[in-house]
């Protein structure tokens, strides 16, 4: 039997009704029983100032805690202004402080970003990638995810309305279960080496 495998959701809006938190739920009845979704909190940590790591935050501390207890991280974002949001750049920050003790190092990660037009979010997508290479977080190659048209994704009962949008998600969380074991076994055989 397989392991069931934790996985870390952070969302890039912070708003209680937002398509990011929609999407997140929908995840939850798309994705295989080898995984277990689990929300992050983002929305309460100060902005990182390397003067406040001596005295860290109890939200900072909180969520590295949160970070190292999960097998791969999910990302679930918006576009703001052909970037990613504040708050996932914070938390990104956050996690990566101080020197040398990053939370990221090794995660296993996929990524999926949505925009009302056509562009399904490609700029956020793509800052998280590069951001993620940095701190040597094995990103999923494929498939990627850039939902377009945001405010049709889903129907009135928080479901996925496209049947094809639907299937394309299942596929991804099945593809993203299979990265951390990958990533996981990987792991395994270089520290027995």
């Amino acid at each position: 039997m397989k392991h069931r495998r934790s996985v870390g959701v952070l969302l890039g809006s912070l708003r209680k009704a937002s398509t990011s938190a929609a999407l997140a739920n929908a995840l939850q009845h798309l994705c295989p029983d080898e995984l277990s979704l689990e929300r992050i909190a983002i929305g309460d940590m100060p902005i990182y100032n390397p003067d406040d790591e001596e005295h860290a935050p109890a939200s900072w501390r909180a969520f590295r805690k949160s970070i190292l207890a999960c097998d791969g991280l999910l990302f679930v974002s918006p576009e703001y202004n052909r970037s990613i949001p504040a708050v996932l750049k914070n938390a990104i920050d956050v996690g990566s402080r101080p020197p040398g003790q990053s939370v990221w190092n090794g995660k296993p990660v996929a990524i999926m970003t949505f925009s009302p037009g056509n562009l399904g979010g490609f700029g956020a997508h793509h800052h998280l990638r590069q951001s993620f290479a940095c701190l040597n977080m094995p990103t999923m190659p494929a498939p990627e995810i850039y939902l377009s048209g945001s405010a049709k994704l889903l129907d009135e009962h928080g479901a996925i309305a496209n049947p094809d949008t639907s299937a394309l998600l299942a596929r991804a969380m099945t593809s993203f279960a299979h990265w951390i074991e990958l990533n996981l076994a990987t792991r395994q055989v270089a520290h027995a080496a």
